[in-house]
């Protein structure tokens, strides 16, 4: 696919004109050409999709997708524009963005810029213009490749973009964690702007940021807990002199086999406190109750992947993305049990050990973007908390 055109790029103070060229290059040498909409540069990426309509916004800011390039399936992205509340972490994650078009001229009450503006701003390399349908069914039918992203005025040789993607090392073996983690501990609660100040408190909890999304910490917030945010080499011992009345385990990106200092961790934490994984997290609790993991061909990414809950019968619709997955295989003799179960590939997608309190999830169910189907799941780590401490009330 081929091509070269002007666009107009909105900019902070006034429009001007910008004629940028986009190139995706991957490593099976396919190269795709488009039109750059977000800052010039190149990037070095696992180019993955996602299948959300809606949510873009969450989607960039969600560090889960630390070095990867995602390509949207829905042809319109930017439509409602960009606002500050609809972020899931400090800054852009992605390494670069590909849609079919992008909305130059948002509309919408809470817009205070476009996506193009927003990618600029944040140095994110973005494309349109390319056949995203064509591209997604590259990635389906190769997997998840590496990939450059590139947009620019001037030429540039693209065999040479293909050698560059093809040298990058990949997503197996990374631990991604320690990019996206925060550098000190902090309460959620009173960080200005984010969380609030509470003064009835149901629980403590701890949890790990191995890039934590804030819908996470919001919901949980909201559900009534004080919550002290962990970098990801926090050791258990200094969890438990927080004596928190649960773990949570956050989502993040990169590969959790690589991540050994927190599978060790967690190990030590088994069956000391409730403990609530989820994605990144949900992988490490695998790993810690004795299993492995491996790489899913394309992974899953979007807002409408079918999940049954092998308790209740029940499917819930629920927002996905992750590109590893915990090996049931491994898990037999352990005596873990599998609670969910993606009905698209039939892989796990949640698992438990009631002996050691601990339970978790693949996807997502703070639900941003998403459905809201899977939101039980943390009530069911407050009653594991109330059981164990005894406690259902408020806390000074």
């Amino acid at each position: 696919m081929s091509g070269k055109s002007s666009k107009q790029v909105e900019g902070s103070a006034k429009t001007s004109e910008v004629f940028l060229r986009g190139i995706i290059a991957l490593e099976d040498g396919t190269i795709f050409d488009g039109e750059g909409f977000g800052a010039a540069g190149e990037a070095t990426g696992e180019v993955v999709f996602n299948t959300s309509l809606t949510g873009y916004q969450e989607i960039l800011t969600d560090p889960s997708y630390c070095s990867q390039i995602v390509t949207m399936t829905y042809p319109l992205i930017g439509n409602y524009g960009i606002n500050d509340s609809d972020v899931e972490s400090s800054k852009v994650q992605v390494s670069g963005f590909i849609v079919k078009e992008s909305c130059k001229y948002p509309s919408n009450f809470t817009s205070q810029k476009s996506i193009s503006q927003y990618l600029i701003e944040n140095k994110v390399v973005a494309v349109e213009g390319v056949d995203t349908r064509m591209l997604t069914r590259q990635i389906r039918v190769k997997g998840a490749m590496k990939a450059i992203i590139w947009s620019g005025d001037e030429n540039v040789n693209t065999d040479d973009l293909v050698d560059k993607a093809k040298s990058w090392s990949g997503l197996v073996g990374l631990d991604l964690a320690k990019k996206v983690t925060c550098k000190e501990p902090y309460i959620w609660n009173t960080q200005k702007g984010l969380g609030k100040n509470l003064k009835n408190i149901r629980f403590n909890i701890v949890a790990f940021d191995f890039g934590i999304k804030y819908n996470i910490l919001r919901i949980l917030e909201s559900l009534g807990c004080r919550i002290t945010v962990v970098p990801a080499n926090t050791t258990a011992e200094q969890v438990l002199g927080m004596n928190p009345d649960g773990i949570f385990l956050s989502n993040g990106p990169g590969d959790p086999a690589a991540v050994t200092y927190a599978i060790d961790t967690i190990k030590q934490l088994l069956g000391k406190k409730p403990i609530f994984g989820i994605c990144l997290g949900h992988q490490l609790i695998g790993h810690a109750l004795g299993g492995s993991t491996y790489k899913l061909k394309f992974g899953h990414r979007g807002g409408n992947h079918p999940v049954r809950n092998m308790d209740t019968g029940v499917i819930e619709i629920t927002s996905q993305n992750h590109g590893f997955c915990v090996d049931m295989d491994s898990l037999k003799s352990k005596n873990i049990k599998m609670t969910h179960l993606n009905l698209n590939d039939l892989t796990c997608e949640g698992i438990t050990d009631p002996e050691k309190n601990v339970f978790c999830v693949q996807y997502h169910p703070e639900a941003s973007p998403g459905p809201h189907d899977s939101g039980y799941l943390f009530e069911k780590f407050f009653a594991m908390m109330e059981r164990k401490t005894g406690a259902s009330g408020v806390r000074k």
